[in-house]
């Protein structure tokens, strides 16, 4: 008898309690995911990390005290494996969600979203993928990227990669599933998962997000293309 896989533990970090209570009783009735924790603001999170060992952290990003970004940068410096992490706001243009994105965060998701595209953000990002779906993330990265002020020290370089990574960054840059840039570039969707990980592991990244912010601040990508 096969032994089921182990259920997708969440931790849900928010200062409002009722947004708390409602995402704790929605995702603790979904099979497979289990809530191991809560908590109000980023206060001590690496020692609630440490003690509750949640596989995906919802985190609020404006939040008293200890806010969501801070929050996420301490998480992500901890030694060993680090939860993913899913960044909640009510803006669909919050400024907070770049630096987030930059810092490791797996993706965002609004406030107002459906129990359908929560339940299915965690389950994504549980299994490794990065919440890029949505247009909305793509659109607001675009725009960041395209502001003058943004700093040139933070473009990345890819003079690393081969001509052929260097088109399927672009094709992650823009959205695309495995799939539909295999389809592109004529050639089996494992061969473009094979390229996806070289590149993150040339450009020392964690995961699709950064793949998209890294394509739009070296100019691999110009935004409105």
């Amino acid at each position: 008898m096969e032994t089921p896989p182990a259920a997708v533990r969440v931790l849900i970090v928010d200062d409002q309690s009722m947004i708390r209570g409602g995402f704790e009783a929605l995702l603790g009735a979904q099979e497979g995911i289990e809530v191991v924790g809560t908590a109000a603001d980023g206060a001590g999170i690496v020692d609630v990390v440490a003690r509750t060992r949640p596989d995906v952290v919802l985190m609020d990003i404006r939040m008293p005290h200890v806010g969501g970004l801070e929050a996420t940068r301490e998480v992500l410096e901890m030694p060993g494996a680090v939860p993913r992490i899913i960044m909640l706001t009510t803006f669909d243009a919050d400024e907070y969600v770049f630096a987030a994105l930059r810092a490791g965060a797996s993706g965002f998701l609004l406030k107002d979203s459906t129990p359908e595209e929560l339940v299915h953000a965690v389950r994504v990002v549980a299994d490794g993928q990065s919440l890029l779906a949505p247009p909305v993330t793509r659109a607001l990265i675009a725009d960041f990227v395209a502001r003058p002020e943004r700093s040139a020290g933070a473009d990345a370089s890819l003079a690393v990669l081969t001509e052929r990574e260097l088109e399927v960054l672009r094709g992650v840059a823009r959205g695309l599933a495995n799939r539909e840039i295999a389809a592109e570039l004529v050639m089996a969707e494992q061969t473009v998962k094979t390229h996806v990980s070289r590149i993150l592991g040339k450009l020392m990244l964690r995961d699709r997000t950064q793949l998209v912010v890294a394509a739009y601040e070296s100019g691999l990508v110009i935004p409105g293309e």
